[in-house]
């Protein structure tokens, strides 16, 4: 088992790239909401603990509070923003309202450059989002940096090796943030760096093993980045007991139905099942427009076409989803995270309670750049691991309004354009980055998503010399490494 690092998680949207960059650094880490039972926690062994951002006030009487567990272990801490204020109040210091909210860019100062190094090493501006602030540390901390909203921006007590800083070093608006989180888990808990693709390999193999043993595994794939890594795992542990199943939706983009099948078939040489949906996804989701609804219906015929392909293969025991750690998040899994839901992925939320499957989900806790690594070091093809990443739903969530038949196809042929444009222009595939560009935060040579929508409004426009009235499509390409 990997060493390894256990983040609470007290309600921020910023704990889970507090995890990405964890393990960024090559250490494992786990999120844990910050009232899990304590066995949960301890189980990982962690060699530290982070204690995350948060929206309430460390002084209020309901406020989130650090379990006894973590003071008891005696192992190095750090508290980032709200996990620094509880941090203060649990060991005796003073937690008070700001008259004014610091949030977005701010300057530090460091107080004694032989405490802030090398913690603090390189850093001089930083992203804040904090409306209280620390007016008294506890007994056996000095300050490490003042803002100028926050007299004690940083704070260390070295005998106990507990730290706080009031900014958020995980977000790329905090310029050399990530080594700040390296020295602390490295350097500080001494977490050795072994969490790389092969031993993540190895260690999901193990895992599916265990879980499976004899038993067969359909394996739900789209065709999309998740999916297709997924299964490769799960053929690598279990070979020949996994049967691979396409459903064809007929919300997919142009021309993937054949791909699928053709890299599943002919370059994996893993048995595959294809499944033409196409009429039930659509009668099942005519006059439905609420997304919500849309995710739901999608969610319930995916497992339902599922067991009834089951049947047919002795009932398999277990379904292989490609579910991800930004799926998990985004759906605010109850085991996991206590920010605000943001919306329910068909893999997540939509699961049916009756469903008859027991889920092998390899993926889970890895993020989208970990699931990329691994692809490529399953020998996967580079035109598959770097794919557009797409919703499970399919187009039915970039088709607003009501999904038929003729309005999916436009959205498609639209998708299309945009796709062959992108291409053309060398904006689409694995980013290619020099040494200069690679090191600047955010960086990306090329688009990590881009995708066209059909919106339900109608605009005029001109088709050769006649007027037209018909709806719109809105295009959205972004760069991005979270996903989130």
């Amino acid at each position: 088992m990997n060493d390894a690092i256990a983040i609470l998680d007290f309600g921020s949207q910023f704990a889970q790239l507090i995890a990405r960059r964890v393990r960024e650094a090559q250490v494992y880490c786990e999120l844990f909401p910050w009232d899990a039972p304590a066995e949960q926690i301890m189980a990982l062994n962690p060699k530290g603990f982070i204690l995350s951002g948060g929206p309430n006030s460390a002084y209020a009487a309901d406020a989130p509070f650090i379990p006894d567990l973590v003071l008891a272990s005696a192992k190095p801490i750090l508290g980032i923003c709200y996990g620094m204020q509880a941090l203060t109040v649990a060991l005796g210091g003073q937690v008070n309202p700001s008259t004014e909210r610091e949030y977005g860019h701010a300057n530090i100062d460091l107080v004694g450059a032989q405490y802030a190094v090398p913690l603090l090493e390189s850093i001089s501006t930083v992203w804040m989002s904090h409306g209280d602030r620390i007016t008294k540390l506890p007994d056996g901390f000095v300050a490490l940096a003042k803002s100028g909203n926050s007299p004690y921006a940083a704070m260390g007590d070295f005998e106990r090796n507990y730290y706080g800083v009031q900014f958020h070093p995980e977000v790329h608006h905090t310029p050399n943030g990530i080594e700040l989180l390296r020295h602390f888990v490295v350097d500080i808990c001494g977490a050795a760096p072994s969490w790389t693709p092969d031993s993540i390999i190895e260690e999901s193999v193990s895992r599916i093993r265990a879980q499976v043993g004899n038993e067969r595994v359909l394996a739900a794939v789209s065709g999309g980045v998740d999916s297709s890594v997924a299964a490769a795992l799960v053929h690598k542990a279990i070979g020949d007991q996994l049967v691979a199943v396409f459903v064809d939706t007929g919300l997919l983009r142009k021309g993937e139905g054949e791909q699928v099948v053709s890299v599943f078939r002919e370059q994996m040489g893993a048995e595959l099942i294809a499944v033409n949906a196409e009429e039930q996804y659509f009668e099942a989701l005519a006059g439905v427009t609420e997304p919500e609804q849309k995710r739901r219906i999608v969610g319930e015929k995916f497992i339902r076409i599922f067991e009834e392909q089951a049947k047919g293969l002795g009932q398999p025991k277990f379904l292989m989803q490609g579910t991800i750690y930004p799926d998990v998040v985004e759906s605010s899994a109850p085991d996991r995270n206590k920010a605000e839901k943001i919306k329910s992925h068909h893999n997540v939320g939509g699961l049916p309670e009756d469903m008859q499957f027991e889920l092998v989900e390899p993926l889970r806790y890895l993020f989208k750049d970990e699931v990329r690594a691994v692809g490529e070091a399953l020998g996967l093809p580079e035109s598959m691991v770097w794919r557009q990443p797409f919703p499970g739903p399919g187009l039915t969530v970039r088709c607003l309004g009501e999904v038929t038949p003729e309005r999916v196809s436009r959205l498609r042929a639209a998708d299309a354009i945009l796709q062959e444009e992108l291409s053309n222009a060398g904006f689409l595939g694995k980013p290619r980055l020099s040494t200069e560009q690679a090191e600047q935060p955010g960086s990306s040579a090329g688009t990590s998503q881009a995708f066209a929508v059909l919106l339900p409004v109608r605009s005029v426009g001109v088709m050769g010399d006649q007027r037209t009235y018909r709806e719109a499509i809105a295009i959205r390409a972004v760069s991005t490494e979270d996903f989130m």
